[in-house]
């Protein structure tokens, strides 16, 4: 009788190494795809904080989306907080700090739009980087494509 010797071949090692590997990476995949989507619930969340505190901003300045003798902002959004903004993009702190949140989260800079009587803001989002997440005055929240997130000064 032969005697038979303890352990794995080299062969059995590999193998089991190449399946560990292949389900690894099969698991990254997944997890990819979940901080994405999380980041696009961020994206979301913060957006809507955005469109509570403006009607508290409006409320607070004679139902304007404008602090007295305020500038209209068409473009990219602003990321720092002034305490005499010309804005409520960048003069009211909960409303800055949520565009930053949300900018970080998302896959772009964002864009914003904000006058006396309206406003609208759009993030891209990291699940689909050709669609963004828009809110605006109107009371619209939804996905769009982000070449023509905001027009006629809302949600398109």
């Amino acid at each position: 009788m032969k005697k038979f010797k303890k352990g794995f071949t080299l062969i059995e090692l590999l193998v089991v190494v190449g399946i560990i590997g292949i389900l690894a990476s099969v698991i990254f995949v997944a997890l990819n795809s979940s901080q994405n989507k999380s980041a696009d619930a961020a994206v979301k969340a913060n957006l809507n904080t955005i469109r509570s505190m403006s009607e508290l901003f409006a409320a607070n300045n004679g139902n304007s989306f404008l602090p007295s003798g305020g500038i209209a902002v068409s473009g990219t959004c602003p990321l720092a907080y002034n305490s005499s903004g010309t804005n409520m993009l960048s003069k009211d702190k909960v409303i800055v700090s949520a565009i930053i949140e949300a900018v970080k989260r998302g896959s772009d800079a964002g864009s914003c739009y904000n006058t006396s009587n309206a406003w609208a803001i759009a993030v891209g989002l990291k699940s689909d980087t050709t669609k963004s997440w828009c809110v605006d005055s109107g009371g619209m929240s939804k996905q769009v494509i982000k070449a023509t997130a905001i027009v006629n000064n809302a949600c398109n």
